[in-house]
């Protein structure tokens, strides 16, 4: 006997996002997905006219007319998607005519950027590589030479006068500053695996902000949108603090101590799987955490390069610091991405979930 199936839970399966318009533009169906993508429950959108959640220069509109108009399933790749509710996204959009019931249709949108980020994840975690490989190469060449350059104006410095004093001295300085420098970047040399635990990403961001408060963010208006139903994170607590706090400080100096904000917000999103390497096992990525700011956001010229090791856009800064997020981001299984623009720019970093959680949340 086959077994009676739901036609929602069908629905609910697919990735992309389906939602079911009347002859009015009013939704009368959707599924998880559309949820997850306008961040709203089921209850909420239907009965909502798709005027109120998307701009009415949206390309999604002339395709729902066509597919009226012909009675015919028309599709559309690469659109611009970029809403409040959405944020920018690029989509693959088809509308198909509901034959049951005239002018209803039916209107799939699937993002193509995800398709993508598996791309994108794998190119940070290469830029990570080759800092692995730098720093590796700079500990054993470099830092003993600078020991001996060190030592050797120390020695000097006993005999010379105090004029000549002041160039040992800045010999030290800079031989100092080097090592410090080589002594961050050995951090992406340690292939030692991460030792993971369940880790409750609430209690690593309410520390982070905390911390931001204290110090660096101490101007800033910060905003929590959380949920508080998501399940633990496997993974390494302190690590994964150095990294929203790396992002949050990031944030921070980019909107300034005039009008910043901040928002720090969760969520739990179906669908987005990556492939381990090695294998064919896939991990799932439902938890979503994102760090949003109100700065003039990222240069055009630098976002293809962000990832990589010694980009920035700060004066005194190393560029270190996006390299180190997305090595720990792939250490723990996860993706990171970004869009931004002008006055909203934003990072998301997706992870696992513990699948059976076997001790106390961290």
């Amino acid at each position: 006997m086959q077994p009676q199936i739901d036609p929602a839970s069908v629905l609910n399966a697919l990735m992309a996002a389906v939602l079911v318009l009347d002859e009015d533009g009013l939704i009368q169906q959707v599924n998880t997905a559309a949820e997850d993508l306008f961040e709203s429950s089921a209850n909420h959108l239907m009965g909502m006219a798709l005027s109120e959640i998307l701009p009415g220069d949206c390309q999604l509109f002339s395709l729902i007319g066509q597919a009226r108009q012909d009675g015919t399933c028309v599709s559309e790749y690469g659109v611009p998607l970029d809403s409040p509710r959405t944020g920018a996204r690029t989509m693959n959009m088809s509308v198909a005519p509901l034959v049951e019931v005239p002018k209803w249709v039916v209107v799939s949108l699937h993002e193509q950027s995800i398709a993508l980020k598996i791309g994108h994840q794998l190119n940070h975690r290469n830029s990570a590589r080759s800092v692995t490989a730098m720093a590796a190469m700079l500990a054993h060449e470099v830092k003993n030479p600078l020991s001996g350059i060190r030592g050797a104006a120390q020695l000097l410095e006993q005999n010379c006068s105090p004029e000549d004093r002041t160039l040992t001295q800045l010999i030290c300085e800079e031989s100092d500053r080097i090592v410090s420098l080589v002594n961050r970047m050995e951090v992406f040399s340690d292939k030692r695996p991460i030792e993971r635990d369940p880790v409750n990403i609430h209690g690593v961001m309410e520390h982070v902000r905390r911390v931001a408060q204290a110090g660096f963010g101490r101007n800033v208006r910060f905003h929590e949108l959380y949920d508080p139903s998501l399940p633990p994170v496997p993974g390494n607590r302190d690590q994964l603090v150095q990294v929203f706090l790396n992002l949050v400080k990031n944030a921070c100096e980019a909107v300034g101590n005039e009008g910043g904000e901040i928002v720090l917000s969760t969520a739990f999103q179906h669908g987005i799987r990556l492939a381990v390497p090695g294998g064919e096992a896939r991990m799932h990525l439902p938890l979503v955490v994102s760090v949003q700011d109100n700065g003039p956001g990222i240069p055009e010229d630098l976002r293809p390069h962000l990832f990589d090791p010694f980009v920035t856009t700060k004066v005194s800064g190393s560029g270190l610091g996006l390299a180190l997020v997305a090595k720990i981001i792939g250490d723990h299984g996860g993706v990171v991405e970004f869009d931004s623009q002008p006055r909203r720019t934003v990072f998301r970093v997706m992870l696992p979930m513990v699948q059976h959680e076997d001790s106390s949340q961290k």
